[in-house]
């Protein structure tokens, strides 16, 4: 049997979400041959990871890149379409026919069969973060061979919109916290309540268009906090930013100079701290809007706040649910009054995030990616 995990995205930000899977398939030692198939996009990640993980290294397969048409195509659109995203798809083919199983942490690799026609191939969803957004229960969640699940959450929103199948999907929790926590160094001078603010890069749900800047403005200014700006990594990838669910187009600013210059602001657009849990370990206030990245921060409970500038209904809504976890902040005004003294982390903030997390996450004994590893196995036994 061959299994194929496969990394083909312009950010390292997935890799956590599935490497470590393949990584306890080798420890394993089964007779499955595992293979790590990565673009360049995704490599220096992967082997990152890879490395600083105990254990058998992994068969690294550099795919062949995109076509200069498909590049072109990339680049034009300022990265809006993914082009070259599908083009190494299609230029792998030879590759991906070889194997029998192919685990992906995206959906964009469904078009192995939707469009190249591989039905045989089983194709196996990790997902990638635990978060509420709409797009992570959409009709294409449910066209996977087996989807492997974080926790009750999941498994519940899926069931809802009949987009289960009973012999293919299994919990096994979150590969990412099989992770060794990363060392860090001291981030700033001097001991002031530190902010993460971790935008999303969805137009239509992301706090940065309409206020990121003025928000880093403000902590450039401030005396009372350090603040952590590390949004999402593919925030400033991309020229224009477009999201689907629901359709938004927007166009990135990027920090001005004088924030890189401040002793009190961290700014990090894409260094594997971003990915590793680094500044949600690091932070003691978390801000945000709908990054995923606000469930690894209440592993342990600290005061979260939610920028909604966009005017969002959310109470009630599930696509919000990780907003009942803090306060819910609706313009600027609403912010520097909720910053004007540290926050602290009342009875009932804590009771809620504990029991999103506990929702969210079905974390046991047994690390998470042996689970997976041993659903995977079990799964392809039964075909």
């Amino acid at each position: 049997m061959h299994i194929g995990f496969l990394f083909n995205h312009h950010g390292g930000h997935q890799v956590a979400h599935a490497l470590p899977v393949a990584l306890a398939l080798l420890r394993r030692g089964t007779n499955a041959k595992v293979s790590v198939l990565v673009s360049e996009g995704c490599e220096g990640e992967v082997r990152r990871l890879a490395a600083a993980t105990p254990g058998p290294a992994p068969e690294i397969v550099r795919l062949r890149p995109p076509s200069r048409l498909a590049r072109a195509a990339n680049r034009a659109s300022g990265h809006a379409i993914p082009a070259d995203i599908v083009s190494t798809l299609h230029r792998n083919l030879d590759r991906f026919r070889k194997l029998d199983a192919l685990v992906v942490p995206e959906k964009t690799s469904l078009m192995l069969k939707s469009v190249f026609g591989l039905q045989s191939l089983k194709l196996v969803h990790t997902r990638h973060g635990a978060g509420d957004r709409a797009i992570g229960f959409d009709k294409a969640s449910g066209q996977f061979d087996l989807v492997l699940l974080s926790g009750e959450k999941v498994r519940d929103r899926l069931a809802e919109a009949d987009l289960l199948k009973d012999d293919g999907h299994a919990i096994v929790g979150y590969p990412k916290f099989d992770m060794a926590p990363p060392k860090r160094p001291r981030l700033f001078p001097k001991d002031r309540p530190t902010v993460l603010y971790n935008p999303h890069p969805s137009p239509a749900l992301s706090s940065w268009y309409r206020m990121g800047p003025q928000i880093l403005d403000w902590f450039a200014k401030s005396d009372r906090y350090n603040l952590i700006f590390a949004p999402h990594v593919m925030l400033f990838k991309k020229r224009i930013t477009a999201s689907l669910s629901p359709f938004a187009l927007g166009w990135n600013r990027r920090p001005q100079p004088g924030d890189y210059e401040q002793d009190h602001m961290l700014i990090d657009t894409g260094s594997p701290a971003c990915l590793d849990m680094s500044y949600t370990d690091a932070a003691d206030i978390y801000l945000g809007d709908a990054s995923s990245q606000v469930y690894e921060f209440i592993r342990r409970p600290r005061p979260c706040f939610f920028l909604n500038p966009n005017g969002h209904a959310w109470q009630g809504n599930p696509d919000f649910a990780h907003w009942r976890g803090g306060a819910v902040l609706d313009g600027f005004e609403e912010f520097e009054a909720a910053f004007a003294e540290p926050p602290r982390l009342t009875r009932s903030m804590r009771e809620r995030q504990e029991y999103l997390f506990r929702y969210s996450f079905d974390l046991q004994e047994r690390p998470s990616s042996e689970r997976a590893a041993e659903a995977i196995l079990d799964f392809m036994a039964r075909q």
